[in-house]
């Protein structure tokens, strides 16, 4: 039952990391934060692989931020090892709290900026994009705090120009640039409890349940992306946001 239970989890999983970038996160236990990690990479890259190259198309050229958001991954990973529970769990609440805050109070995230024009013309949903010199402040809490890189990046993204349905997609090859040395260093990191599925810090059994019921979901409506009014998407992702930070904060 405990594992069908984290099937249609994964399903939920799956769903949010369509509508809204989030692929896994929100977790802050140690052994259930390296868990997410993993779940939020494989799902990341089943849903990178499953989006349209002219959606990705945005990212080309951001190698610099890529390289650096990865690097921040792996350091926030790394000292995130050393850190206590409470830490991680109370600097989760407090970050989710700064930007829903932050979200309501300034302008540009509810209502999209003025449409932004490309280089040969066209208007863009991508927005003018995430400055470099961002990367390693983003991948470093993200992974540190295990909130997931879409809770950092799809703020930035919208304030930038870009459409909902494009920022929530490309936070996902974000998330998965951040959690790539993220999951490395979890895999190499002492098991916190001995028990059968646990290699590293990572429960393999209940990531196997999430993945299983997320990965369908994905594919399925990477494939058939819903259309959703600008407005309503940005407030389910606010209200998702909320929650999470809740939950954590009471567990």
């Amino acid at each position: 039952m405990e594992f069908l239970g984290l099937v249609l989890i994964g399903c939920l999983v799956g769903l949010t990391t369509v509508l809204f970038g989030f692929g896994g996160g929100f977790d802050t236990a140690r052994v259930a934060a390296a868990t997410s990690a993993l779940v939020m990479l494989v799902n990341a890259i089943v849903a990178t692989v499953s989006t349209k190259r002219s959606t990705l198309a945005h990212l080309r050229g951001r190698w610099w931020l890529l390289g650096l958001l990865a690097l921040g991954g792996g350091l926030g990973a790394f000292a995130g090892r050393f850190a206590p529970d409470a830490l991680l769990q109370w600097g989760f609440v407090a970050y989710i709290a700064a930007t829903a805050i932050d979200l309501l109070a300034r302008p540009g995230f509810f209502r999209r900026k003025a449409a932004v024009v490309d280089n040969v013309g066209k208007v863009s949903g991508g927005g003018r994009g995430i400055a470099a010199v961002w990367g390693v402040p983003i991948g470093g809490l993200a992974s540190f705090l295990g909130v997931g890189g879409s809770v950092m990046t799809v703020p930035m993204m919208r304030r930038s120009g870009a459409t909902m349905t494009v920022a929530t997609t490309l936070a996902n090859p974000l998330t998965l640039v951040i959690m790539s040395p993220a999951v490395l260093v979890t895999i190499l990191t002492p098991a916190a409890i001995e028990a059968p599925g646990i290699m590293g810090s990572l429960d393999l059994v209940a990531a196997a349940a999430l993945l299983i019921g997320g990965l369908p979901i994905i594919v399925f409506l990477r494939r058939r992306v819903p259309k959703i009014p600008e407005i309503l998407h940005a407030w389910g992702y606010f209200v998702l946001l909320v929650a999470a930070g809740v939950v954590v904060a009471v567990a």
